[in-house]
């Protein structure tokens, strides 16, 4: 079953752009507003991706909106690193206030979350003095070459791409489901020390909070902790990947929160711009200053549009209690899945914090993932209106990740939509 917005455009584009940019589905964009999106034939679809957890106040929020086209009156770009802007200031000022970390810290703007995962790198690897990186299996950091290579996914992040960087290492990330334990990742990290990489040798462990691309996967409780404790004994900078995680999404602004720990340094994108290209880098103010003036920036690095949009969307997020919101919506979410394990046994796990939610699905009664089940639920669902998401090594994975701004009756109708095309799979 193939949903298309237009064959023809279909044909245009698989003419015109490279077979590398991968598409869920099929559908042309033409008009959106918070969770819902219109395709060029007028269509219209519930959106429980937002684009990869980018639109977590919705598409084209009235605040969101309105500060961009006051920047857009005034000017659109002077390079920071040229001609300075206040807001972007204000932006870095909020962010250090906000992200986890009782010390003082400093921020830069980047563009994407690879861009800000790449720099985390750099001012870590600069402060200590070290080469080494240790990530994990299953996260997702980006697809530039030092992120590609800390993603621990190889298709089709690394297939036919040529040897990876140097000096970084992976660990089994916990993972109850799949027979991993937080002693295991630790014991994994132990024997690495003894064996591979002396601690001396590592100038950053990274992480995701929850894991998104590998199944949205949380940290059991204590491993960041624990984590936190290495890094502390080793003189190894933490750092926390938040770029999906970020911004209400896990029910607290930054997951980390969830943990009682604050990471060295934490990356950040996707949720902050509400639609507009933009990222950040926000740690210590220590490691943060130990790069020399140069080494950071970029161009379009902190675009005066996307920090506009920025300090909107930390507004909207505030004033509409979107951390609570999430915790509200994932609650109903969860609990309506639940609802149906009994008559779907394929539904093996409900998973997720906030509205970071994920249902994994195997064959029925075994171990063994099941993808297939879960293509036919996302072909029923995007035939009916809904779009949906997958993830996990596997591909046996449903994300949900609609806009925390989704009106009430939106919402009960994508669960209606969700349940019926799962029941429809199961039913054959």
């Amino acid at each position: 079953m193939t949903v298309q917005t237009s064959p023809e455009l279909t044909a245009r584009k698989n003419a015109a752009v490279a077979r590398g940019v991968g598409m869920t589905t099929q559908i042309y964009a033409a008009k959106a507003e918070n969770a819902e999106v219109w395709d060029k034939n007028g269509k219209r679809y519930i959106d429980f991706a937002a684009g990869i957890a980018v639109v977590n106040t919705g598409h084209r929020h009235p605040k969101v909106i309105e500060a961009v086209k006051n920047q857009l009156d005034a000017f659109t770009h002077t390079c920071h690193q040229v001609m300075p802007y206040e807001n972007y200031v204000v932006l870095a000022e909020r962010l250090n206030a906000k992200v986890p970390g009782d010390f003082p810290k400093k921020t830069i703007f980047t563009t994407t979350g690879a861009e800000a995962v790449e720099n985390a790198i750099k001012i870590a690897r600069h402060y200590t003095g070290r080469s080494g990186v240790i990530a994990f299996a299953g996260g997702f950091h980006g697809r530039t070459f030092m992120t590609m290579t800390l993603t621990g996914k190889t298709a089709p992040y690394k297939v036919g791409f040529g040897p990876m960087m140097n000096d970084v290492w992976h660990l089994p990330y916990p993972n109850a489901l799949h027979g991993v334990s937080m002693d295991d990742a630790l014991e994994a990290l132990n024997r690495l020390f003894k064996s591979d990489a002396d601690p001396t040798r590592i100038a950053a462990i990274i992480l995701e909070p929850v894991q998104g691309e590998g199944g949205f996967v949380p940290a059991p409780e204590g491993f960041m902790k624990k984590i936190r404790e290495i890094c502390d004994e080793n003189g190894i900078v933490m750092i926390a990947d938040e770029v999906q995680t970020g911004f209400a999404r896990t029910g607290k602004l930054f997951a980390m929160e969830h943990h009682g720990v604050a990471a060295d340094i934490t990356t950040m994108a996707k949720g902050l711009g509400g639609g507009l290209p933009i990222s950040a880098v926000t740690g210590r103010a220590e490691i943060m200053d130990h790069a020399q003036p140069g080494g950071l920036g970029g161009t379009y690095a902190g675009n005066p549009l996307s920090v506009a949009a920025a300090n909107a969307v930390l507004d909207v997020i505030e004033e509409e209690g979107l951390c609570d919101r999430a915790a509200r919506l994932g609650a109903r979410l969860k609990q309506r899945l639940a609802s149906l394990q009994d008559q779907v046994p394929e539904l093996v796990e409900i998973r997720g914090p906030g509205f970071m939610n994920a249902a994994e699905f195997n064959v029925a009664g075994t171990d063994t993932p099941n993808p297939e089940f879960v293509k036919k639920v996302c072909d029923e669902a995007l035939e009916r209106g809904l779009v949906l998401l997958t993830c996990g090594v596997y591909g046996n994975v449903i994300r949900f990740l609609s806009p925390l701004t989704i009106q009430e009756p939106v919402f009960e109708e994508a669960l209606d939509i969700l349940e019926a095309s799962i029941l429809a799979v199961k039913k054959g």
